[in-house]
């Protein structure tokens, strides 16, 4: 006889996993890609897996993001919410809700358009986790209303349909073309560009493959007076056996000694390996130009002023801005969800931190001199 009843185990459900799946595999991948050309997902991926530049542009922008807190009227909601978000699973292995915004925030740079979901438990009681759904798992369409957005998965049969409970799932688009539900990838308008670069940086490899990995041409000239010309065939075959001797013995090398009129030359030294300082030069500033990021945070010491250092900082953290009030309404979504289960009702803030030590002591300085200029002015007007 048991005294105690085993506590259930509550399966976490996740909608945008295909129907297939068993239970044991809720967080497996789905597969199934159709609103979003497969052309442009390989494409941005392979851009930022052959272009390291890029790569570590758009990881620098997710990381100079930065940390938020949840600010509450009751300061009881607010660290029960901050409790929960720091504890919260992500995906398979991740931990708390920032782990879950770096995700979301790297897709929507990549490809433009991101989606994650509130995944609860069986039961509908409790948040469980959240989960970032790979684009080619799920499909965005509108319906009658252009308003209104239907998120489908995968079912059984291979066909898309809308999921049961579309207000779990957070949706967001980067810079949308007008009546069209995916956003643009920062990426757009570099697949040329890094085309371009990656033909340099091949044909640099390729020279120096050449240039490194030495040719020799040797060419012998038998002498007519002393009858050369009929052992010219032998004597070439005997040259050509005793240099690559010498040649191919790097542990012990020697010299190479011929008899004769014997030249040898490097199979392109005289030519001149063009410089690809400039045209690469010109590549980066174009895909740095598109990422908005200055180039000292990628290393690259350009030669810059102080003042247009300052200017880069700025456009990055006005960038930074805009990335966040995409983000606020994802972050505000899950805030107002735990609450409605929770039965609490609390107006919440989200609080970012700042950008750099450096912003918040110019703004402070800015606020010093702009006090000094009205007492000045005050006094003024008071003589």
């Amino acid at each position: 006889m048991k005294l105690f009843k085993s506590k259930k185990e509550v399966e976490a459900m996740v909608q945008t996993v295909p129907a297939k799946s068993t239970s044991n595999q809720v967080l497996t991948a789905i597969r199934g890609y159709r609103a979003m050309p497969e052309i442009f997902f390989s494409l941005y991926s392979s851009i930022r897996e052959s272009i390291p530049i890029i790569d570590a542009a758009i990881s620098k922008i997710v990381r100079l993001l930065g940390d938020f807190t949840i600010e509450c009227d009751d300061k009881n909601i607010e660290n029960d919410l901050a409790d929960f978000l720091s504890k919260l699973q992500v995906n398979t292995c991740g931990r708390g809700i920032n782990e879950f915004i770096n995700t979301y925030l790297n897709q929507l740079l990549t490809y433009g358009t991101a989606v994650g979901e509130i995944v609860m438990d069986e039961e509908k009681t409790e948040i469980t986790a959240l989960y970032n759904a790979d684009l080619r798992d799920v499909e965005l369409k509108n319906n009658s209303n252009p308003l209104e957005l239907l998120v489908c998965s995968k079912n059984k049969n291979g066909e898309f349909t809308p999921i049961k409970y579309p207000e779990l799932v957070v949706v967001s688009a980067l810079n949308p073309n007008p009546g069209q539900i995916y956003g643009n990838s920062i990426l757009r308008g570099l697949p040329f560009i890094g085309d371009i670069l990656l033909k340099i940086y091949n044909t640099i490899g390729i020279n120096w493959e050449r240039v490194g990995n030495v040719r020799f041409a040797i060419t012998y000239k038998p002498l007519s007076e002393s009858g050369d010309r009929s052992y010219a065939k032998e004597r070439a075959s005997q040259i050509a056996t005793e240099w690559s001797k010498a040649m191919n013995d790097l542990q012990h090398p020697s010299d190479f000694v011929a008899v004769g009129d014997v030249n040898i030359k490097v199979i392109g030294a005289d030519n001149q390996v063009l410089d690809s300082q400039v045209p690469v030069r010109q590549m980066l500033e174009q895909i740095i130009s598109k990422l908005s990021i200055p180039p000292f945070l990628l290393g690259l010491s350009w030669s810059t002023t102080e003042t247009m250092s300052t200017q880069q900082s700025d456009m990055l953290t006005s960038e930074l801005d805009g990335y966040r009030r995409i983000i606020d309404p994802v972050i505000n979504k899950i805030c107002s969800a735990w609450m409605r289960l929770n039965g609490v009702d609390s107006d919440i803030k989200i609080a970012w931190n700042s950008v750099s030590l450096k912003d918040e002591l110019r703004i402070a300085n800015t606020r010093l001199t702009l006090a000094k200029a009205r007492e000045i002015e005050k006094r003024l007007e008071e003589e």
